[in-house]
């Protein structure tokens, strides 16, 4: 987080006090004729690769769950050598993924 430390109001910690001091001497005040400063509110940006991981954890939380069914059939048939793999399709999807992550930088 940024703070423009370039426009903090010189006077803030100014202590502006009566009486004495602890040595019994009289207190030091802040001058009385200096100006007010209008005073800034606070701000907050957000970096782009934090809105980029907010995006990623949205997408995230709309995924649905695993389907334990699906996946047991799929075990079950590599097991029985009853799944093939189309080639193509898998080298598509690989490159979907590189370009989605390539996106990510």
């Amino acid at each position: 987080m940024a703070i423009d430390i370039k426009q903090v109001n010189p006077h803030a910690n100014t202590r502006i006090s009566t009486g004495t001091s602890a040595k019994g001497t009289p207190a030091q005040t802040a001058p009385t004729n200096a100006a007010p400063t209008p005073q800034k509110s606070d701000s907050v940006s957000i970096t782009p690769q934090a809105q980029q991981i907010q995006n990623v954890q949205t997408k995230m939380a709309d995924m649905p769950e695993i389907d334990q069914k699906k996946v047991d059939a799929i075990k079950a048939a590599i097991a029985e050598g009853r799944y093939k793999i189309d080639p193509e399709k898998l080298a598509s999807n690989i490159a979907s993924l590189e370009n989605d992550l390539k996106d990510l930088d």
